[in-house]
C-alpha cells in the first residue's frame, strides 16, 4: 500500500522526496544542497541523543558490585595459589620420576647382570657355548617385570608434561581473567569517581555565610577542581572540610582593620587544592591569615596538663596539641567555633579513612593543613612483611623506601639507643636520619630483633610521618600484591594501629598495619626526651581538669550537657546506655558520672548498683538526671547509693552547684 502524504510529511526528520519528485540524472546539484542539509541535521540529532543515553544505578548496588568483584580477586588469588603450588608439585614429581628411572636403571642392569651369569653357566652345562643366552629367548620374570617398571616411569613421565602443559595453561587462562578482573574493578571504581567540584557550591556557601556573620571579606579559590575521588571518600571528607573552612575564615583571616595594619589586602584569601600522588589524594587548605596563636596553644596545652610550662617543645610538636579531644582555643562560645568539636573530629575522620594530616603554620603569613587520603578505600597496594612467624601488610602508599642493613651495624645502633646515645642511634640514609625501631617493638608482640648468627643484610622499611622519620626493621620481606580491605568491625575498630584485614591466597587471614597511626601513638615514648616534656603523674592528677561520664539514651541531652560541662573547664564522656558506661568505666575512671535511669539494654538503678559493688568504683559519685521524679524512685535510688537525685529539665546551676560539691567532698575527706 502506497503511503498517505499526510502519513509522509509527519514522518520523523522533514518531508521526504517521493520517487517521482527526484530530479534527472543530469541535475543532481538542485538536491545536493537539500541532502547535506538533511545528513548535517541527522549527525546533530544523534550527537545530542547519545550523551543522554544514561542508566541510574543506585548506590548500594555499585557497593556491592564493588565488593563482589573484590571476592572476585580473592577467589582468583586463591586459585592462583593452587597453580602454583601443583606446579611445585609437579617439579617434585619430576624430580622423583627421574629418581625412580635411576634406581630401575641400575635394577635392570643387575638383573642383566644375574641373568648372564646363570645363563652362562647353564650354557656351558648344556653345551650352549657358542650361543648369546638372550639369543636363546629365555627372559626369567625378574627381567620382564624389570623392563615393564622401566616403561611404566616412562608413561609417569609422559603424564607429568601432560600435567605441566595443563598447569600452563591454566596459569594463562589466570592471567587473562586477572587482565579482565582488574578492567572489572577498575570500570567499578570509574562509576564510584565523582568530580570534586560538586562540593564547590555547599564549602562557597559555608564560607560566604560565615564571613557574612562575621563581617569579613573572604574569597574561595579552587584548584583542580576537576579532579574526582571516591563517593564514599569525599561524603565523609565533607563535614572535615566544611569544619576547616569555618576556622579558616573565624580564626585564620584577620578583620579588615588587621589586615590594612598589617598592609594585607582587605579581602582574605583561602586557596583549596586537590592533587593525585600516586595512589594518594592530597588535599592543601591554605589561607593569608594570622596563622594559629602558638603562645594561645602551648597555654591551653599547659591549663590542660599536656605538657610543662618548660618544656622545650617546638613550635611544629606544640601544633600537635591542636589535635587533642576537646583541645579548642577560642574565646568565647558562638555558633562558629567554641563549641567542643575541634580539630580532632577531622583528625579521627581522616585516619579512619586510612589517610594522615599536617599542620603548617607561619604568624603573620597564614596556615595551610595537609590531607593525605587514599585514592579508593577498597583495593590498595600493599607490602608483606614477616616479624618472626607473623604475616602483616603495609600500604605501599605509607612507605618512602626499603634498604637493607648489615646485621652488625644494626646491632651497633640498638646498642647505641639502649646505652642513651638517641642522637648517633639513627639510620641514616640518603642524607636523612631515621629513628631505628623494630616491628615487633611497635606492635608489643613481645618478640625481639633476631641478628644472632645472621650474615645476610636485613630489610629496613623507611616511614616519615609528619612528626618524625622512622626506620621499621622487619625479619623479612614476602614481595608486594595487590589486596582486597576487609573491615574487622566495630571489636577491632579502637584497636590504634590496624586499618584493617585481606585475605590471602591460602585462606590466610592478615592483618594490615598502619605504622604511621602506630608511630603517633608512641610519639611521646619515641622521643627521648619526653619524659622531661611530660609532668609527674600526681602533679597532672591534680592539675587536670574534672573528668565526667554522661550516661543517656538521648543524643540531644548527652550533646546539650556536654557543651554545658566543656563551658565550664570540665573533660566529657559519653555513653549510650548502661551497656557502654560499663565498658567504658573498665577503660578509664571518671571524677563524677551522670546517670539516667530508663534506657535500653540496662537501666540507671542496675548500673548503679554495679558501681557501688565494683572495689575500684564504689567512691564514685553518680548524680541521676531522670524524668522519672516521682518519690519511690528517688527513695530506690538513694537506696542504692546514688549521691544526687534531679530531674529533668534540670537547673545548670544546681548542677553545676551539685558536680563541685561532690567532687570537693572527698578532697576534703
Amino acid at each position: 500500500l502506497a503511503p498517505s502524504a499526510e502519513a509522509v510529511a509527519e514522518l520523523p526528520g522533514g518531508p521526504l522526496l517521493v520517487a517521482s519528485e527526484l530530479p534527472a540524472a543530469g541535475a543532481p546539484n538542485k538536491v545536493l544542497p537539500f541532502v547535506q542539509r538533511a545528513e548535517e541535521a541527522a549527525r546533530e540529532a544523534a550527537a545530542q541523543r547519545a550523551p543522554q543515553e544514561m542508566v541510574r544505578v543506585p548506590a548500594e548496588l555499585l557497593e556491592d558490585l564493588v565488593n563482589l568483584a573484590g571476592e572476585t580477586s580473592i577467589f582468583r588469588g586463591r586459585v592462583e595459589q593452587q597453580v602454583s603450588d601443583i606446579g611445585f608439585t609437579l617439579a617434585e614429581m619430576e624430580s622423583t620420576i627421574e629418581r625412580v628411572r635411576d634406581q630401575l636403571r641400575r635394577l635392570d642392569t643387575e638383573t642383566q647382570a644375574q641373568i648372564l651369569s646363570r645363563y652362562q653357566a647353564e650354557a656351558e652345562r648344556a653345551g650352549y657355548e657358542d650361543f648369546d643366552p638372550l639369543e636363546m629367548d629365555r627372559h626369567s620374570q625378574l627381567q620382564q617385570l624389570s623392563r615393564a617398571l622401566f616403561e611404566s616411569a616412562s608413561d609417569l613421565l609422559d603424564l607429568k608434561e601432560t600435567l605441566a602443559a595443563r598447569s600452563r595453561d591454566a596459569e594463562t587462562l589466570l592471567l587473562q581473567q586477572a587482565r579482565v578482573n582488574t578492567e572489572l574493578q577498575e570500570g567499578l571504581m570509574r562509576t564510584r569517581m565523582v568530580p570534586f567540584e560538586r562540593l564547590l557550591p555547599r564549602l562557597r556557601r559555608v564560607v560566604r555565610q560565615v564571613a557574612g556573620e562575621l563581617g569579613k571579606q573572604v574569597e574561595l579559590s579552587v584548584g583542580n577542581a576537576e579532579g574526582e575521588m571516591d563517593r564514599s571518600v569525599l561524603e565523609r571528607i565533607i563535614a572535615p572540610l566544611e569544619h576547616m573552612l569555618r576556622n579558616a575564615v573565624d580564626h585564620g583571616v584577620e578583620s579588615a582593620e588587621v589586615r590594612r595594619a598589617a598592609g594585607k589586602p582587605e579581602q582574605g584569601s583561602i586557596h583549596l587544592e586537590l592533587l593525585r600522588e600516586g595512589g594518594d589524594i592530597l588535599l592543601t587548605l591554605s589561607d593569608d591569615g594570622g596563622g594559629i596563636r602558638l603562645e594561645a596553644v602551648r597555654q591551653k596545652a599547659i591549663e590542660r596538663g599536656l605538657m610543662k610550662p618548660d618544656a622545650p617543645l617546638s613550635d611544629h610538636e606544640a601544633l600537635q596539641f591542636i589535635l587533642e579531644a576537646g583541645f579548642s582555643t577560642a574565646d568565647r562560645v558562638t555558633q562558629i567555633s567554641g563549641r567542643g568539636v575541634g580539630m580532632d573530629v577531622v583528625h579521627s575522620e581522616v585516619k579512619q579513612l586510612g589517610g594522615s594530616m599536617s599542620i603548617e603554620s607561619t604568624p603573620g603569613v597564614g596556615t595551610r593543613f595537609l590531607i593525605r587520603l587514599p585514592f579508593t578505600v577498597s583495593v590498595n597496594r600493599a607490602l608483606m612483611v614477616l616479624a618472626g612467624e607473623d604475616l602483616y601488610a603495609v600500604p605501599l602508599n605509607t612507605i618512602e623506601g626499603i634498604v637493607r642493613v648489615a646485621p652488625h651495624e644494626l646491632e651497633a645502633l640498638y646498642a647505641r639507643r639502649a646505652g642513651g646515645q638517641a642522637e648517633q642511634a639513627g639510620l641514616e640514609y640518603a642524607g636523612k636520619r631515621y629513628a631505628l625501631r623494630y616491628l615487633g617493638e611497635l606492635l608489643d608482640n613481645g618478640q625481639q630483633p633476631k641478628l644472632a648468627g645472621q650474615h645476610m643484610p636485613l630489610p629496613v622499611i623507611l616511614m616519615r610521618s609528619s612528626e618524625q622519620a622512622v626506620a621499621v626493621q622487619v625479619d623479612g620481606l614476602a614481595g608486594s600484591r595487590e589486596i582486597v580491605v576487609k573491615s574487622l568491625g566495630p571489636q577491632f575498630a579502637v584497636v590504634p594501629g590496624i586499618s584493617g584485614a585481606t585475605i590471602l591466597g591460602d585462606g590466610r587471614v592478615v592483618v594490615i598495619l598502619d605504622l604511621l597511626a602506630t608511630l603517633r601513638e608512641r610519639l611521646a615514648s619515641l622521643q627521648p626526651s619526653a619524659p622531661s616534656q611530660l609532668q609527674a603523674p600526681a602533679e597532672a592528677e591534680k592539675e587536670r581538669p574534672l573528668l565526667v561520664l554522661v550516661v543517656d539514651d538521648s543524643v540531644t541531652v548527652r550533646k546539650v550537657t556536654g557543651r554545658l560541662l566543656e563551658r565550664h573547664g570540665m573533660d566529657c564522656m559519653t555513653a549510650k546506655d548502661g551497656v557502654d558506661a560499663l565498658a567504658q568505666l573498665q577503660e578509664r575512671r571518671p571524677d563524677l558520672m551522670l546517670l539516667d535511669i530508663e534506657m535500653p539494654r540496662m537501666d540507671g538503678f542496675e548500673v548503679a548498683t554495679r558501681v557501688r559493688h565494683d572495689e575500684r568504683l564504689k567512691d564514685l559519685p553518680i548524680i541521676m538526671i531522670t524524668s522519672r521524679t516521682g518519690e519511690k524512685h528517688r527513695e530506690r535510688a538513694l537506696g542504692l547509693g546514688v549521691d544526687e537525685y534531679l530531674g529533668k529539665p534540670y537547673q545548670e546551676a544546681l548542677l553545676l552547684e551539685a558536680i563541685h560539691r561532690l567532687v570537693k567532698e572527698p578532697e576534703a575527706r
